[in-house]
């Protein structure tokens, strides 16, 4: 069984031992499609080379860098023919161009070719055209689709699109991602780590952390447009000297910077067009064995599941007392992160991941053959 994934997804090293392990199931060959570099809010990320054995990593042209809906791979159609996938699996909304056309590339070149799209969209949303026709074209013509959340697929059936159909993240937690026993930090340090935009929920955050008492810091770790802004609203709230900000670091060392903290916390804000579709920092976090506090944004409450402390997404002085009371809680801090742990080793591990997706392109094969 030969598979083409097409992922930019993937040019994140710690992504790729997902690759790995796929590549290292029975009967498979693996390509991998992935642009050299991709930009959004928090900058240009470049390919990262990590975890490369066992499969083909083909680093191809991409047009229209950073723009979600319309990029696309114009040298596709060439590696189709060269690579000839039996299974082709698009890692990309079904409403965006570069899905129709690596789609139309493969009915082209193979028509009897297993085709699957991944979507996250957990926000039922209707597009103008093209990308309306995009989407449709693409239910039409596809073999299955994963849903990255079980509200996505929802939406996938609402929308009509009535094939094969599995709810199963994107990627899961490598075993890099795991507690490394240390003592409880001086001052005690609550973690954020992601986009600084407004959706993220960060000026939430430090809103409620300046009524917060006790020997605490915080260490934002990301890019983004909100930067400057948030360094400002720090140093208004009279917070700013305990507010640490951390540019991105590579993939590999995220292990080390969760377990630098005792507390993470994932203030996201519902959007008219966005709302939280995963939150992959919380299982990250939870595998290292830290407590979680997250709004209840969409699929935050899924994630932490009974591992965490959920507070109304823009509550203020909600957030507040839920940080104050684990900073003031050793044993609680203690009991939430042994439970994470468990939680991220039994839902989402990245084994777990790899052997749901295998699953799907096998029954993909055998469909084919009928």
């Amino acid at each position: 069984m030969r598979v083409l994934m097409l992922s930019k997804a993937c040019i994140v090293g710690q992504y790729q031992t997902k690759l790995t392990l796929l590549a290292a199931k029975p009967n498979l060959a693996l390509a991998v499609v992935v642009p050299p570099a991709w930009r959004d809010e928090r900058g240009t990320m470049t390919l990262e080379r990590k975890h490369t054995s066992g499969y083909d990593l083909i680093v191809a042209p991409i047009r229209f860098n950073g723009h979600f809906h319309l990029h696309y791979y114009p040298t596709l159609a060439k590696i189709l023919d060269q690579v000839q996938p039996d299974v082709l699996h698009i890692d990309e909304e079904p409403y965006n161009l570069a899905t129709y056309l690596a789609l139309r590339a493969m009915r082209r070149l193979n028509r009897r070719a297993r085709i699957l799209f991944f979507s996250w969209q957990n926000i039922s949303r209707h597009y103008p055209p093209p990308f309306a026709w995009f989407e449709q074209m693409v239910y039409r013509n596809v073999d299955a689709a994963i849903a990255g959340n079980a509200e996505a697929a929802k939406i996938l059936r609402q929308k009509g699109f009535a094939k094969p159909l599995c709810v199963i993240p994107q990627f899961g937690v490598p075993m890099a991602f795991q507690p490394i026993p240390r003592a409880h930090s001086t001052p005690l340090t609550i973690g954020y780590a992601g986009r600084l935009v407004r959706e993220k929920g960060i000026e939430v955050l430090l809103r409620a952390l300046a009524t917060v008492s006790g020997n605490w810091q915080l260490k934002i770790l990301g890019s983004g447009p909100l930067f400057a802004s948030l360094e400002q609203l720090a140093r208004s709230l009279q917070i700013g000297a305990r507010i640490h900000f951390m540019p991105w670091v590579a993939s590999e060392e995220m292990p080390q910077f969760y377990n630098s903290l005792d507390l993470l916390v994932v203030p996201s804000l519902t959007q008219p067009n966005w709302k939280e579709q995963f939150g992959r920092v919380i299982m990250e976090a939870m595998a290292c064995g830290v407590p979680v506090i997250g709004s209840d944004s969409g699929e935050i409450p899924n994630v932490l599941g009974d591992a965490g402390i959920v507070v109304t997404e823009g509550n203020i002085s909600a957030l507040a007392t839920a940080i104050q009371e684990l900073i003031q809680d050793d044993a609680r801090r203690q009991a939430l992160g042994a439970r994470g742990v468990e939680r991220a080793r039994t839902l989402f591990s990245e084994q777990r991941v790899v052997d749901e997706t295998y699953a799907l392109y096998v029954q993909l094969m055998e469909q084919g053959k009928k």
